[in-house]
């Protein structure tokens, strides 16, 4: 017996979205941006979907349903033919190669991200921000002792030399989370660099003499570096970066910047004064006669338990 069933040529969009799993509204944005070519329309005005346009949708349905952006779909499909020459096996297999290649990249980028959350709970979240360079050579400072701002300055210089700079700059906040007495020289220093704001003149007698006092902490806190503490540990943390990065040449990496790209970018709310007191304390430091000892060894307290 002859079966009166006759399968339509063509369906309405609402058909072909409840055939593939979607919906009119999804179908009318794939046609939007391209990715679906629009159909031939009844005599009704409405769009008539025929059996290519449903073999495109299900391509479409399940690659998005793999993860893959709907952009990328329209632009595998733009390297093949129609929807036709996608059947062969070489446009599927170039279509299915760009997708995975995608997907690569995606997974890949997940995976980074999924590791920096989890050195950010691991470590704070501030401490996690940081490269696992720096952070091996934070972890000798007391729990709790590293200050925001310490993490904050470790951030830029990490921007702008890289992790090997940031983990010598660490060593520095390592001595002063381990010396009370440095610490509390360091904190009055830079009150009083401070208080050199506009309303000083950069000729004020303080000035100099700011000049001077940090010069004479900078000179007490490098003696205590050099005789204990990780700056004993400088020529394995140099041995460890050349291990890691033997083609790196310990400036900076890729994504790090130069001083002099830093320094009209990052900006800085320093006052002429302060200015011209940081460069006086420079050129202190570039005289061997201006050191003080005398300063140096009375700041070389022993580290807190």
């Amino acid at each position: 017996m002859r079966s009166s069933f006759m399968p339509p040529r063509q369906v309405k969009i609402g058909d072909a979205a409840a055939f593939v799993g979607s919906t009119p509204r999804a179908i009318r944005h794939y046609h939007e941006i391209g990715l679906l070519p629009e159909p031939e329309r009844g005599s009704d005005g409405r769009r008539r979907y025929g059996y290519e346009d449903m073999i495109r949708l299900l391509w479409i349905r399940r690659t998005a349903d793999a993860g893959i952006a709907l952009d990328d779909i329209r632009d595998a499909f733009a390297t093949g033919t129609d929807s036709a020459g996608a059947e062969s096996g070489e446009d599927v297999a170039g279509i299915l190669e760009r997708l995975e290649e995608t997907l690569a990249e995606r997974e890949a980028e997940l995976r980074r991200q999924r590791a920096a959350v989890r050195r950010m709970r691991t470590e704070g979240s501030r401490t996690g921000l940081l490269s696992d360079f720096v952070t091996e050579r934070l972890k000798s400072a007391p729990e709790g002792s590293l200050r925001q701002a310490d993490l904050d300055s470790l951030l830029v210089t990490e921007r702008i030399l890289g992790p090997l700079g940031a983990a010598v700059q660490a060593t520095r906040f390592v001595v002063l989370a381990t010396h009370p007495a440095l610490r509390e020289e360091s904190d009055r220093v830079d009150d009083a660099e401070e208080a050199l704001d506009d309303g000083v003149a950069v000729d004020d007698p303080r000035v100099a003499q700011v000049a001077a006092e940090r010069r004479a902490f900078e000179s007490a806190l490098e003696a205590v570096i050099e005789e204990s503490g990780p700056g004993a540990d400088d020529d394995a943390l140099f041995d460890a970066w050349d291990t890691l990065h033997p083609a790196a040449d310990g400036a900076g990496e890729a994504d790090s910047v130069s001083a002099f790209e830093a320094t009209g970018w990052m900006p800085y709310d320093f006052s002429p004064a302060r200015l011209r007191c940081m460069e006086l304390a420079a050129e202190l430091a570039a005289d061997p006669s201006a050191r003080d000892n005398t300063a140096a060894q009375s700041y070389r307290a022993e580290p807190s338990s």
